[in-house]
């Protein structure tokens, strides 16, 4: 009986690391789970909770080999999986900082960079303004339950003791590179649309009335035909992240595959 329970310990144990192995990655790369505001110790155990809630639904049926190798050969697998679905979500966060870097360029205040408290990179005011909202929008429409259902479904898509095919995670993550620049432009566009019209009205002047100032006249009034509509087209970034957040869940599960 003692043996018996020795091996369902064992066998529980294995489980959590690989399991642990998969749940990491979200902490490195996923929207909010990566955030720096949060303490790396308060991640770490929230890490080791998650794996802990995911263990016994991962482990349903399955018998994890005792053996070192082969249980360290499941656990880079397992990294690979994470790291692979995880990557898709930290696209969606990086097109909306993207568009916050573009606004900053065609507004100018990409020359006050500050520092981004939620990664700790440097950027300008409206690169930290979408990737605060983004934050916000992402806790707002429920998306850190999206992520940990997705996670639980890779568990199904791959199991614990099989591997995932490498070429299409490595699709996967070309496309989700690929698209983050469109997506970009998608959430900057009412932005950079008014600073465009707005710098060919100001270089229109210029011809007209070559003794005015533009550039005294026209900084101020990009910045603020910048702030009115950033400020408008708050509705659409939320709206369009509700509608990115399941597309990006599901395409990283449509990624993963068994060898």
């Amino acid at each position: 009986m003692s043996r018996v329970l020795a091996q369902l310990a064992g066998n529980q144990m294995a489980g959590f690391i690989l399991v642990l192995a998969r749940v990491t990655p979200l902490f490195f790369l996923a929207p909010l789970f990566s955030s720096q505001m949060i303490p790396t110790r308060v991640r770490g155990l929230v890490a080791v909770a998650i794996s802990i809630g995911l263990a016994p639904v991962a482990l349903h049926g399955q018998r994890i080999p005792g053996d070192p190798l082969s249980l360290a050969g499941f656990t880079v697998e397992g990294l690979l999986v994470g790291f692979g679905f995880a990557f898709a979500l930290a696209g969606l966060m990086a097109a909306v900082q993207s568009a916050g870097a573009l606004a900053d360029v065609l507004a100018g205040f990409s020359f006050g960079a500050l520092i981004d408290p939620i990664d700790g990179n440097q950027g300008g005011v409206l690169l930290q303004f979408y990737s605060l909202l983004g934050t916000l929008i992402f806790l707002a429409i429920g998306g850190d339950a999206w992520v940990l259902r997705g996670l639980a479904r890779t568990f199904q898509l791959v199991p614990l003791t099989s591997a995932p095919q490498i070429s299409s995670l490595i699709g996967g993550a070309e496309h989700v590179f690929s698209g983050i620049f469109g997506a970009a432009l998608e959430i900057a566009a009412p932005v950079v649309v008014a600073l465009l019209i707005t710098d060919v009205a100001f270089g229109v002047v210029s011809r007209v009335v070559p003794q005015l100032s533009v550039f005294a006249v026209g900084f101020p009034a990009k910045v603020a035909v910048a702030l009115l509509v950033v400020g408008a087209s708050l509705p659409f970034v939320g709206g369009w992240m509700s509608n990115e957040i399941s597309t990006s869940v599901g395409a990283a599960l449509g990624a993963l595959h068994v060898a």
